[in-house]
């Protein structure tokens, strides 16, 4: 927070210097570059990596990367409306940093009962921008992946301690998700498009709770709100209804039966997490019951007749004297 007082402080100076010194894009919007760079002009197609503030006439902080605590990424495309900063981007070069004025009356034309009001009319919306990085469309997506694969190889390796650590034997699925029956029952397993009755309690691999349907685990965990119910949970199976992991274990276990679920991020919310308590590329740990099933009309399997086969009948010869 110091620092991006300290460099807002430093964009309201040089503004305020540059007042008489911003040019004029074909949509309206205002823009000076106050450290310009030498180099080749930011490219169509290209992605940049950049930081940006977004504030208001009075220097109130809307969005800030500085307080998101990472750059963001943009592929440059041409420009659709005079808030996308696609008309100011390939006029810059990497290094470059610039102030845009984008008129709020332009922005909100025709859509004033949308204008809040730290925007009246005749201000202005300011971005502050400095580019840090350019990349062909290719190579971000190579960066990209080599991260991701990255990350994944971690959470990998994560989860595997944590089955070691708990001296676990799993069974493991072609999708990769593990599984391991704690109570088994001879019951019938469900179908897809059942409703099942599912009590579970689900945490991450660090063991802190982030969700279950019962009571008593809710209170040793410090998560228990008197403001919803404790009952088993209804899921209609198979239908994408639920994460991935759960449609597909769900459907190997007993009516009657526990088990406990290592869901890989794949499986469950990915590269977005969930909420505060599920991070991106999380392994998830839940123990589940499947207490009943309340099976829909299947239709009936069709059984194919198997083709019958006539042998030939061989004719007897009787031989004539």
């Amino acid at each position: 927070m110091k620092y991006l007082l300290i460099f807002i402080a430093f964009i309201v100076a040089i503004q305020a210097k540059a007042q008489g010194d911003f040019q004029t894009t074909p949509k309206g919007a205002l823009y000076h570059i106050y450290t310009p760079n030498a180099g080749p002009k930011l490219k169509l197609n290209d992605v940049i990596t950049f930081n940006f503030i977004e504030k208001t006439d009075k220097d109130s902080v809307l969005r800030s990367t500085y307080q998101m605590g990472s750059p963001v990424q943009a592929q440059i495309q041409p420009s659709q409306n005079i808030a996308d900063l696609m008309e100011i981007l390939p006029l810059l070069t990497v290094g470059d940093s610039s102030i845009i004025k984008i008129p709020t009356d332009t922005l909100f034309k025709g859509h004033d009962n949308v204008r809040p009001a730290f925007f009246p009319k005749g201000s202005n919306l300011i971005m502050v921008i400095k580019i840090l990085k350019e990349q062909t469309l290719q190579e971000a997506m190579a960066e990209r992946d080599a991260q991701i694969a990255k990350i994944k190889a971690l959470e990998s390796a994560d989860a595997a301690k944590y089955i070691a650590d708990h001296k676990w034997v799993v069974n493991t699925t072609a999708s990769g998700l593990k599984y391991f029956i704690t109570k088994a029952s001879t019951k019938p397993k469900p179908l897809k498009g059942d409703t099942l009755l599912v009590n579970y309690a689900g945490r991450t691999t660090d063991d802190k709770f982030f969700d279950t349907s019962l009571p008593d685990v809710a209170k040793s965990a410090g998560i228990f709100n008197e403001a919803r119910p404790y009952e088993p949970l209804q899921v209609n199976v198979g239908m994408g209804k639920v994460i991935p992991g759960w449609d597909e274990g769900l459907l190997l276990l007993n009516e009657g039966s526990k088990a406990t679920f290592i869901i890989p991020s794949d499986l469950g919310y990915g590269s977005q997490g969930m909420g505060d308590g599920i991070k991106p590329f999380s392994t998830l740990i839940f123990d589940v019951e499947l207490v009943k099933i309340k099976p829909i009309k299947h239709p009936a399997t069709a059984v194919v007749a198997k083709p019958v086969v006539k042998t030939p009948v061989k004719k007897k010869i009787v031989k004539k004297n």
